[in-house]
């Protein structure tokens, strides 16, 4: 209950006084997950890499290295086997045929099925081919990009062009840094990632918006305050609402990520990170940048630019 009292009751934090530290911690971030992407590359899931994927389950702990030696004998250019779950009777196996095409890879599921027989209960069973991995893997990618510009269009029609600027870099630094934890902790990257990190990206541009539209209504409030005080005030003003909003979707996905299995380990993941992530950007990342301008310049411009269309 005191903790209860203490976010909810008004602040006075300085946190552009760390905007320097911060701003140097976000590009080593950035660096560090950039060079993650490009030299472990992502997990990518069976959606993206085509191939065969399936879930069986046991009556009792799987031999994974029995069961490797068994499907040895199948030509298969990848055969990852991955257990699920604390009891071990179950296995997660990833193949991809010689060939990688859709027809090999329905063959090889035939083919598996054969060599492990009706001892097992086939839970999960999914046939992507490469091409159709492909064609997914360029409209994750476009569904992304085509949701920042709209992102960054309706910020700079709401507000000005710097604040559409500091919205897209800091979505920039959340996907960045989301997709660099992803890689570094080898999570599968799939069509479900995916749709996790276009939710982070809403979460993110929310929070944005709401700090956003504060800055705009201190401005006018706050006619001879410095621009600096005026953003920490702005922030303050609503950083309650920031962490309750944030506390309450915490207890809601923390469930998701430690009991709702490996098919919602990524999702529950990247949702996670992304809210941790978005909320620090909203703060030090998209606030901050606006101080490298004079918004009082631009706020007395939109002024000068209403009253002088009425006249």
């Amino acid at each position: 209950m005191t903790m209860l009292k203490w976010i909810t009751k008004d602040t006075n934090i300085n946190f552009m006084g760390a905007r320097k530290f911060t701003f140097l911690f976000s590009t080593l971030l950035v660096i560090l997950s950039c060079l993650s992407m490009y030299f472990k590359s992502f997990n990518f899931g069976i959606d993206f890499s085509g191939g065969v994927l399936m879930e069986i389950k046991a009556n009792q702990p799987i031999n994974v290295e029995e069961i490797r030696s068994k499907l040895s004998v199948l030509k298969l250019d990848e055969l990852n086997l991955q257990t699920i779950g604390e009891a071990g009777d179950e296995l997660m196996i990833r193949a991809q045929a010689e060939n990688a095409d859709e027809a090999a890879q329905r063959k090889a599921v035939v083919d598996i099925k054969q060599i492990l027989g009706n001892s097992y209960e086939y839970r999960r069973v999914e046939n992507v081919g490469p091409q159709v991995g492909d064609e997914l893997k360029t409209a994750g990618i476009v569904a992304s990009v085509l949701a920042m510009i709209a992102i960054a269009l309706y910020i700079w029609i709401r507000f000005e062009w710097q604040f559409a600027v500091g919205a897209l870099i800091g979505l920039f630094h959340d996907i960045v840094i989301t997709a660099g934890l992803l890689s570094y902790f080898r999570f599968d990257f799939s069509l479900t990632t995916v749709a996790a990190i276009l939710t982070l990206v809403g979460y993110s541009i929310n929070d944005t918006v709401v700090t956003y539209d504060r800055i705009r209504e201190n401005l006018k409030k706050y006619r001879k305050m410095p621009q600096l005080d005026l953003l920490n005030k702005s922030i303050n003003d609503i950083f309650s609402r920031t962490i309750l909003t944030g506390i309450t979707t915490l207890i809601a996905v923390l469930p998701l990520y430690f009991w709702g299995g490996d098919a919602l380990a990524s999702f529950s993941f990247t949702i996670l990170a992304g809210l941790i992530i978005g909320t620090y950007s909203s703060i030090f990342v998209c606030t901050a940048f606006l101080n490298l301008f004079d918004l009082r310049a631009v706020e007395h411009k939109d002024e000068n630019n209403y009253f002088g269309s009425i006249g």
